[in-house]
């Protein structure tokens, strides 16, 4: 069967591939209704050197999903898994204790983490997430 054939007789699976884009950007589809369980925040932390694409005030604050354009690629590269991970209401098991970076777990419903930015060189940033249980 060839690959057009496929598609049409599937229900035309490119469609769904092209509108998926403009859903994750509109955040739900036409219709639907979606209640975040958890609230997200990203804060530049730390700054190392100079941030090129201009991170360089640390306090600066981003609300995830609604600024999640006015981040360094790089940076939501970084951030991406922590939060998918976070949003799903999980908690990662490292603590950091001791550390600027000890996190807080579930703590009056406020979780932390922090990711750095991927950059090898001097140059680099320190996100912090916190999450907030909306429930």
């Amino acid at each position: 069967m060839k690959r057009r054939e496929f598609l049409v007789k599937t229900g035309c699976a490119f469609a769904g591939l092209v509108a998926t884009p403009a859903i994750l950007k509109q955040g739900v589809a036409e219709g639907m209704t979606y209640k975040r369980k958890n609230k997200i925040d990203i804060e530049i932390y730390e700054r190392k050197g100079y941030c090129y694409y201009g991170h360089n005030y640390i306090g600066v604050k981003f609300e995830y999903p609604n600024d999640w354009e006015r981040i360094c690629p790089y940076l939501r590269g970084s951030l991406a898994l922590f939060i998918e991970q976070l949003e799903a209401g999980k908690t990662l098991s490292w603590t950091y204790k001791g550390t600027p970076y000890e996190k807080v777990i579930n703590q009056n419903g406020i979780t932390t983490e922090y990711v750095r930015c991927p950059d090898p060189s001097e140059n680099t940033v320190v996100a912090k997430i916190t999450r907030i249980n909306n429930l």
